[in-house]
């Protein structure tokens, strides 16, 4: 009696279970990883006309963009690499770089051989109804893009230094399918990946 007393326990042990609570921010990880690596490209090589080894305090003030903190601190990592020190205040700098954002948004491209998605008008009340992809081919292209620029003054006098030209960079997923079956390509971003590969060998 005492085992038939325990098993009913025992089974609710077993059926006890755990969950967990996921966060679901405005962008995922793959769409934030796209904007971090066109800011990155853009900012490559990045060279003010100024002697190298100068004082420059980045002016943030109407850099205004999502992601931004990651695109400063990209910019202030190309200045680094440059040979340029960063001053932490106008008072100590040599030069103020004011810079702003052109651009750091994402892109999509859909190429589709057949029939899009498309929404339907069905009758006067603006009801509509949703008619699938029905394509042989489609290609998915997602893109990040940045394109940065400012200029240069004095910081004590405020004198033309000298303009920073637009740096722009984009960095891009592909896609494939075929029959709306068959799937390849790059479908993610993986991070510390440089370079998504070729989408044709991707799977």
């Amino acid at each position: 009696m005492k085992a038939l007393a325990v098993l009913p326990l025992a089974l609710l042990g077993l059926a006890a279970c755990a969950s967990t609570t996921e966060t679901n921010p405005s962008r995922t990880a793959t769409e934030q990883l796209l904007l971090s690596r066109a800011a990155d490209r853009a900012v490559e090589g990045l060279i003010l006309p100024i002697p190298a080894g100068s004082r420059v305090f980045v002016d943030e003030t109407y850099f205004r963009a999502e992601s931004a903190p990651y695109a400063l601190s990209a910019i202030r990592g190309a200045l680094s690499e440059a040979g340029y020190a960063i001053a932490p205040n106008k008072a100590e700098a040599d030069a103020v770089m004011e810079v702003r954002a052109g651009a750091l948004s994402l892109e999509q491209m859909r190429r589709v051989v057949g029939l899009p998605e498309m929404r339907v008008p069905i009758n006067e009340s603006l009801n509509v109804v949703s008619i699938p992809e029905l394509s042989i081919y489609s290609r998915r292209d997602r893109i990040g893009v940045a394109e940065f620029s400012g200029f240069l003054y004095e910081p004590r006098t405020g004198a033309p230094l000298g303009a920073v030209l637009p740096m722009t960079g984009d960095f891009r997923i592909r896609s494939h399918k075929v029959l709306m079956i068959v799937s390849w390509g790059q479908q993610t971003v993986d991070p510390g990946e440089r370079d998504p590969g070729d989408s044709w060998r991707q799977f």
